[in-house]
Order: C-alpha cells, then structure tokens, then sequence
C-alpha cells in the first residue's frame, strides 16, 4: 500500500501534463493559420515559434534524466529551445520564410511527444519499490507549469493580434456594482515568503526556496484593485504630460514610444474603448486597469501613495489578526477556488467586486485573479537560494536589477501557480502583460 501510494503522482502527473497539452493545442486553434506567423508583441518571438518550443523544452527536459532515444531533429532542438538569434545582443529580426513550415513544425511535435510519452510510460512501469522518485516528479511539475505558464503568454500575444486574425469565443459576463475605493489598515506584524517546511505545495520553483520572514510595520492598502474609472482621472489630469510623476528612465520611454495611454486602451472620439480580446467594448470603468509597472508607478506617485513591496502585498492577503497565515486570502480551504477570476475562466477582466469572498482576512478584495499586482520589490533571491541544476538560468538569469515582482494571478493563469509562494516577474516597461495593481501608504488616508 505504501509503494502504490508513492506511485500514485507519477501516473496522475503524467495525465496533467496531457491535460496542459490539450489545454495549448485549444490556444492555438484560435488563431487563423494563416496568422502563425504573425509576430504581435515585438519583444517576443512570432507565434510559430511556441508551437515548437513547448515540445522542445519538454525533450529536453526529460532528456536530462531519463533514458531517452536520440533526437531525430538537432536543429529544430535548437531553433526551438532559442529562437532565432538576436542582432547585437537585441531583439531576432527575422521574416516568416526564416521558419520551418507549418507541416514539418507539427511533424516534430507529434514525434516529440510520442518518443517522450513512450519513455515516461517505459520508466513508470521500470520503478522498482525502493527508488528514488523526487526527480521525476519534479520534471513532470516542471513540463505541467512551464506550459501553463506559456499558456498565459500566448494568450496576452494573443490579444494584440487584429480580430480577423483570431476567431471569436464567447465569454461570459457578470455584472456588479460600481465600487468606491477604500483604503484599509493592515497591522505590524510578519510575512512569510517562500515556500515553508509546513506548505503542503508538492512542487516549487527554485526563487520561492527557502523561505523568509520580513517584519512588516503598520500600512494602509487600497481594498479593490485600481480600475480603469480611477486610471482615467490620473490620465484626465494629464499624467502622461507630467515628467515629475516618472523616473527619469521611464520618462524617456514614453517620449520614445509616443505612449500616452494604456495598452489595452484605444481613443474613439472623446471617449474610450477597451481592446478586449475578441472585441472592443467602452471602456468598463469597474474593470482592473491593465498597466506596465512604469505607469502603476506614475498613478501611485500621483495619488500620494506608493506600489506595495512584495512583503506588504503578502502581508494583506495571507495574514490574519490571530497572528497565523493563511494558503489562500479567503482560508485554507482549496474547494473555494471558483472565488475568483482565474484558472481559464474567462479572457478578460470582471468588476474588482464581482467576487465579495475572494478577500483577506483584513478585508482586501480580489487579490487571486482578475490581474496580477505590480510591487515595488525588484525581482532578486531568497538568502541560500541554489538554482535547479536542471534548468539554472530559470530564475537567476532575472536577478539583474530590472525585473518586478508580481504577485496574484489573472483570468488566464493555472489554479497551481496561486499558491502563496509562487512569483513572476516583468520588466518594468512592458506593458502586454495582464497585470494592474493597488497602492498603500504609511498613514491613514486624509490624515485621519
């Protein structure tokens, strides 16, 4: 009983990484064949690469471990595992007719799936009692996250692509009151980040090892995260024109690009139009606003308030006034997981309000879902943090002074990457992302 018990992931992991496939192989559907070449965000590779790169990166992978036949394609290995190389150190400028054909891309994808699945299947059934199982599992979580995380990323590409490039999916559209923004005090106390010896969480990466715990002073967080109602005053008193509300760095950028709003905002007129990701709509003024961290930044220097640090973020959502922490903001319990927008359930955003359970113990609503949440923190390790020797640069080729934290999740992100220690990380700058966020101060709003 206690060696099928140690078995029992293994089978059920291997099915998840089958699911996770199924789940990508839907993604791309969406897109009009003709339109796989297509390259929508500059700073990333054009889409046919990914169909690759999922199965590239999951040969080589297993390929580390296990016994595995000989690639059958060194080159696409690599053209997949890469990418087309830079110019000086840039971005790949590169043409369609610089990629394999659509025909031999699949080629490769069937026959790396059925040389890695035949292996796993022949290494499953080799397990004697006796071995040694952590690695295996581990590889496995990694392919499942790996894919859902780029799940996440074709999905934003996705959304910059023209409508007659994609076809259209339904969604659904739930309705709430326009909310009134509040902030709410969240005491001195203690955070805990990373993954703890307690944590039930069967699988992290290597950025969330080994655990620390920050000293938190009193702070006041806003209860909602900001909407597209709130952004729009900012913009409406000319943010975009004020140079004293940005770095310096981020200032020569929006004169650079000519950005004078955000991303997922288009002008028609006098009003405004939000670019959903089958259609445009007004503007929903009770939706999260989608920003970079540059503009987060602006907004918050603007109102008088800052971005939260990664341990104030983690203070609100998970620690409560008996002095313990909690898995998720609304408990320990992981059947309330419909609680909020995430986890594929739809393609945008929903009303900050639309799910009045999705809160913390102090009271802040939403912090799971409906966008990821800008902090202040850049993106740096734990004390003791070693690298996975499988897949080093993961996390530490990131730790360079130019990426943020970002912590919560979207209406596009996996349930397994809402665990509490899990962390994701952009450039300041970029503003494809579906992330949003919420200020804090050190006093009490209006000097109360």
């Amino acid at each position: 009983m206690a060696t099928q018990a140690k078995l029992a992931p293994l089978p059920r992991l291997h099915s998840q990484l089958l699911e996770a496939r199924a789940h990508t192989d839907r993604l791309f559907e969406i897109i009009r064949t003709d339109a796989l070449y297509d390259r929508p965000i500059p700073e990333r590779h054009r889409i046919i690469f990914y169909i690759g790169h999922l199965e590239a990166f999951d040969w080589n992978l297993f390929r580390q471990k296990l016994s595995s036949p000989e690639p059958f394609s060194p080159g696409l290995d690599n053209l997949f595992s890469f990418g087309i190389d830079p110019v000086d150190g840039g971005l790949p400028i590169d043409q369609p007719n610089d990629w394999p054909a659509l025909t031999q891309i699949r080629d490769y994808v069937r026959h790396t799936r059925r040389s890695i699945d035949s292996t796993l299947d022949q290494t499953l059934a080799q397990i004697s009692p006796n071995q040694h199982l952590s690695t295996l599992e581990t590889l496995l979580h990694v392919a499942i996250e790996h894919r859902l995380m780029h799940a996440e990323t074709l999905a934003y590409m996705f959304h910059q692509l023209p409508y007659d490039r994609k076809s259209f999916r339904s969604q659904p559209n739930p309705a709430a009151p326009v909310s009134s923004n509040q902030m709410l005090e969240i005491p001195a106390g203690q955070a805990t980040l990373g993954i703890t010896p307690a944590d039930s969480a069967p699988f992290g990466w290597d950025n969330e090892f080994p655990s620390m715990v920050v000293d938190v002073p009193t702070f006041f967080i806003d209860k909602f995260m900001v909407t597209n109602a709130d952004y729009l005053q900012f913009l409406n008193d000319g943010g975009y024109q004020r140079s004293e509300l940005w770095s310096v760095e981020d200032w020569q950028w929006l004169q650079a690009h000519d950005i004078v709003h955000p991303a997922f905002w288009k002008p028609q007129g006098r009003e405004w139009l939000y670019v959903g990701m089958f259609q445009d709509i007004p503007l929903p003024e009770n939706w999260p606003v989608y920003v970079s961290h540059a503009e987060a930044s602006a907004f918050a220097r603007w109102s008088g308030k800052s971005l939260p640090t990664e341990a104030q973020w983690h203070r609100a959502a998970y620690a409560t006034r008996s002095s313990h922490e909690r898995q998720f903001p609304w408990g320990s319990n992981s059947s309330q997981m419909l609680q909020g927008n995430f986890d594929f359930q739809r393609w945008d955003p929903v009303p900050v309000n639309t799910y009045p359970d999705n809160h913390s113990d102090f009271g802040v609503v939403g912090q799971l879902g409906n966008g990821w949440e800008w902090t202040s923190t850049q993106f740096a390790p734990f004390p003791g943090f070693q690298a996975f020797d499988f897949y080093p640069g993961y996390s530490a080729n990131f730790f360079d002074g130019k990426h943020y934290v970002i912590k919560g999740g979207s209406a596009r992100t996996a349930a397994c990457f809402l665990r509490r220690s899990f962390r994701n990380w952009f450039q300041p700058r970029y503003q494809y992302v579906y992330a949003g966020f919420r200020c804090v101060s050190n006093s009490e709003p209006n000097g109360k």
